[in-house]
This record gives C-alpha cells, structure tokens and sequence, in this order.
C-alpha cells in the first residue's frame, strides 16, 4: 500500500490550521473557565428574568386575555425571558474585549501566532457558548413558563438560543472594536439594550405595540430571535414580525439572523485584524 507524499506547503498549512484552532479552542476554554470559577455572577445576571418570569408571568397572565397572546401569557412571555437570560452575558463579552484592551490582558493574548482576526472569532464563540449555557438552565424551568417537557421542542429551543447569543455577541463585538472606552461601550448598550428588548415583542405582541415599532421591528435582530424562539414552542404563536401583510417563516427568520451574525463578525475580525498593534 502506498501513500501519496504530503508537500511541505499542505503540511505547513495543516499546521497552521491546528495552530488557529488551538487558539480558538484556549479562548473558548477560557471563557468555560470563568463561568464556571464565579457561579455567582452567573446567578445574578439569571435574577432578572427570573423575577420578570414570576412578576409578569404570574401577576399579568390573569389580566391579559387569553385571545391577545394566543393563550396563556406565561406561555407567551417565556420565550422573551430566555432571550433575556442570553442578553446579557452576551453583549458583556464586548465591555470584556475594551476593558481587557486597556488592563493590558489583550494584549498577552495577542502575542500568540494565531491571526488577530481568528482570535476575535474565538472570543465570539466563547462567548456564545457561555450565553447559551447560561440561558439552558432557564429551559429547565419550562414548566413554569407554561411549557411542557417535550425534549423536541427544548432541542429547537436551544438551537435557537445558540443562534441568538451568536448574533447578540457578534454585534457587541462589533461595536466594542469601534469603541475606545468602557464607558462609552456602557452608555451606548444603556440606550439601545431596552428599546430593542421591548420593540422585540418579546413582552408584549408586536400587534399590540404603535405601529412604527411594529415597522422597525423588521430590523431588530431581537425581534426576530424571540419570533424564532416562541414559533419554536409554539407553531401558532400570534403576534410576530410579519413584512408588510406576510409573516416569514421561522426558517427565514434563523437565516437572516444567521446572515446578520456572520457579516459583523466578519466585520468586526476585518475591523480588528487590521488595528494597531497596540491594541
């Protein structure tokens, strides 16, 4: 038996593969590791939509009618409060990226050999991961939010919270490369991280919302991650994004989410390759 003779070029681009991989697998390591060496920061940033989960569950479901959500409120609002569970670990990797850009530590990780571009990449996967992980252990609770235990239907729903915080990272991503300061990081996420939340439909029917929200609504990225999520429990789920007189389907929806994660995390990496050494 013979084997074809591997060229010096295949070889070292073999090895410069693993050697990006490497670098992505140690960021995405590292993040696992801080989630799991501080479970109390964990716990706190799942409080909030816990408590939105027990005051607007159980407190609004008996004063919203059943014919305004397409049944229980409970069951309406979940979704949203998984999408809220995944908000903000996600968006916090950006302030991280700036905050470790001025501590020093980025740069330590920047003398690796791997491709600046790539180790951007592997913060945006790390950080995905954790905000997923961190929203999954909502998906245990389902029951509460009106939901029964179908491993099928949890499946999609974890799928689409991957996509999600996929999306939500890659564009706090793309916004901290263009940002120098915490604090400006900070005030910006305080202006928009409310307004696109509530005109997501997340807590409330886009149909029951002014008009122009329902407009802009098309171009929340938000808007189309809860639309996925709650299509995903419930197939006949009222109240979403629909362009002009027609509602896409939710796997159009996941696409363009898809597309939109792909191209600023492509922008960003393109954004960050290209900076100054110095970070």
């Amino acid at each position: 038996m013979t084997t074809t003779p591997t060229s010096p070029a295949q070889e070292a681009g073999e090895s410069g593969l693993r050697r990006e991989l490497r670098a992505v697998h140690g960021l995405v390591l590292r993040d696992w590791l801080r989630l799991v060496a501080n479970p109390t920061n964990t716990v706190l940033l799942l409080l909030q939509p816990l408590l939105f989960l027990l005051a607007f569950g159980g407190g609004l479901s008996a004063l919203v009618p059943g014919t305004a959500v397409g049944g229980q409120y409970r069951a309406f609002l979940y979704p949203g409060i998984l999408l809220m569970a995944i908000q903000a670990p996600a968006v916090s990797v950006g302030i991280r990226l700036i905050t470790d850009r001025h501590s020093g530590t980025l740069r330590d990780v920047l003398v690796t050999p791997a491709r600046r571009s790539t180790l951007l990449c592997g913060v945006c996967l790390g950080g995905c991961a954790t905000a997923t992980a961190q929203g999954a252990v909502l998906l245990a609770l389902a029951p509460f939010g009106g939901l029964p235990y179908r491993p099928l239907m949890l499946a999609g729903l974890l799928a689409g919270l991957a996509l999600a915080a996929f999306a939500l990272t890659a564009l706090a991503l793309l916004q901290a490369v263009h940002t120098r300061r915490p604090e400006t990081f900070s005030t910006f996420l305080g202006l928009t991280s409310a307004p696109l939340l509530f005109g997501s439909g997340a807590l409330v029917p886009l149909s029951a919302l002014p008009s122009w929200v329902t407009v802009t609504a098309a171009f929340n990225p938000l808007a189309y991650a809860t639309d996925i999520l709650r299509r995903t429990a419930d197939p006949t789920a009222v109240g979403g994004i629909r362009w002009g007189g027609w509602q896409p389907p939710p796997t159009l929806e996941a696409a363009l989410l898809l597309l939109t994660a792909v191209t600023a995390l492509l922008w960003a990496a393109h954004r960050f390759g290209r900076a100054r050494a110095g970070v």
